[in-house]
């Protein structure tokens, strides 16, 4: 924005010098000939008028040496002819004579007023009768140098120039600071508003800068993500809430089935069985909200996590739950352990998540398999398995809370996972693996050097 503006006012600007300093500088380069010649005119007839004297009343020749002596001091040349064309009189300089000043002085006794030839080397001439314009006694021929003309000429395109370059010159200053003071407090907006989207609910914008109306929008912005913060706040809020309060009377509940059950026998003690497994799956289902709530609230702080070292870790730490159930966990790599950009612990809680659904999926001989390795500029994980999989429905409303029908569990365990790598800056789709089975395919962010560290671990429960 800040280019276009300054190059629309650049343009604009050039345009109006060009239109004003031109034809000023062309009438004032006019009204200097025209003066040059007016002024040569008048010295002109000063010598045709004492000549006259000489040529018409035989007076003495001594005026009109004095005038001509005056040209000469002055730097004209000039040339006194009589009636037959013959030179009587003349500076010591010869540029008043000459084949052009012969046709000019031949005009002027014929009683024409000769035609102005264009400047000759270096010097404008013009041409006088010496008395009666109709019948004149002689004629006078005056060379000037137009060096004076074409000085003041150069004087008046250079002004005018100078003129230009500093009117476009404080233009472009002018256009600069405007533009960047319209455009300086939308990109400062624009990176409030991407800030917001990315989800850090407490910025705000300046509306101390820009003209009335970016400051409008911007406390207009400032209101909206307000109300965007407290609504975001408020919802998370609650479902945390909710899910706290409901976890002891939950368990409360448990203890007096459990007590029930240790003394009942037959139907009773079944339905209390079924019972005390329902209360279980809602308890699930409760600790998995409050991580949903705990996960949504998370703006993480990146920091370097090795991959290969989180991987093996909790592939060792789910080993034993996979061998219990007969399913083959591993892992792969694809060249050199990379590095990723995420928030502490986060990359542990989505890989526990993810194999915990792949382990309830997955049936007995089956396999779990964990795929690493660059891609691009960043870094993909892979979590591969051949259970049952998933439907092209289930699979369009996965990563929503509850969004999954299929699912065993309480289905928060893809919507947290997604919520992780989301707000880290990756992305995260379900694929089918060949033959059958999920893959889920994790692109995160790979960790350059000189990014900000920090942020402690979060302890989320896994569902």
């Amino acid at each position: 924005m800040t280019r276009r503006i300054t190059w629309t006012l650049l343009v604009l600007t050039s345009l109006l010098l060009l239109l004003a300093v031109v034809p000023l500088a062309v009438s004032l380069t006019a009204r200097e000939r025209v003066a040059f010649r007016d002024s040569q005119r008048a010295a002109t007839r000063v010598i045709a008028a004492v000549a006259e004297e000489h040529l018409s009343d035989n007076q003495p020749p001594t005026v009109m040496r004095e005038e001509l002596d005056a040209a000469a001091r002055a730097g004209d040349c000039a040339a006194v002819y009589d009636a037959s064309g013959r030179v009587v009189a003349r500076t010591p300089c010869a540029a008043a004579e000459g084949e052009e000043a012969e046709i000019m002085v031949r005009e002027v006794l014929d009683g024409h007023r000769p035609a102005e030839p264009p400047q000759s080397r270096g010097r404008l001439v013009t041409a006088e009768p010496a008395g009666d314009v109709r019948r004149p006694a002689g004629a006078v021929v005056l060379a000037r140098s137009a060096g004076p003309l074409d000085a003041r000429i150069a004087a008046i395109w250079s002004w005018s120039a100078a003129i230009g370059v500093a009117g476009l010159a404080a233009s472009a200053v002018l256009s600069v600071r405007l533009a960047r003071w319209v455009s300086r407090p939308l990109s400062t907006l624009d990176a409030s508003a991407r800030r917001l989207g990315e989800g850090v609910l407490d910025e705000r914008a300046d509306v101390e800068a820009g003209p009335p109306e970016v400051r409008r929008l911007a406390a207009t912005f400032n209101t909206m993500a307000a109300r965007t913060e407290a609504l975001v706040h408020g919802h998370r809020a609650v479902i945390a809430d909710v899910s706290h309060q409901l976890r002891t009377p939950l368990a409360a509940l448990r203890l007096r089935l459990d007590v029930l059950a240790a003394g009942a026998e037959g139907d009773v003690s079944t339905e209390l069985g079924a019972a005390q497994e329902e209360i279980a799956r809602l308890s699930r289902m409760v600790d998995g909200l409050l991580a949903v709530a705990r996960a949504e609230q998370t703006t993480p702080r990146p920091m370097a996590v090795p991959v290969d070292e989180v991987v093996a870790e909790r592939v060792a730490a789910w080993g034993p739950v996979a061998e219990e159930r007969g399913i083959r966990l591993t892992a792969v790599s694809q060249g050199p352990g990379p590095t990723v950009a995420l928030g502490a612990g986060h990359l542990e809680q989505i890989l526990d998540n993810l194999i915990a659904n792949a382990v309830e999926a997955v049936p007995e001989r089956g396999t779990i398999t964990l795929d690493r390795g660059r891609v691009g500029e960043g870094v993909r994980v892979v979590v591969r398995d051949d259970g049952p999989g998933m439907t092209d429905d289930a699979k369009a409303f996965a990563f929503r809370r509850f969004g999954n029908p299929e699912a065993r569990g309480t289905g928060l365990g893809l919507a947290i996972v997604h919520r992780l790598v989301t707000v880290n800056g990756g992305t995260a789709r379900l694929e089918d693996t060949p033959g059958t089975g999920l893959t889920v395919v994790l692109d995160l962010p790979a960790w350059r050097e000189g990014a900000t560290g920090g942020a402690g671990r979060q302890d989320l429960n896994r569902f």
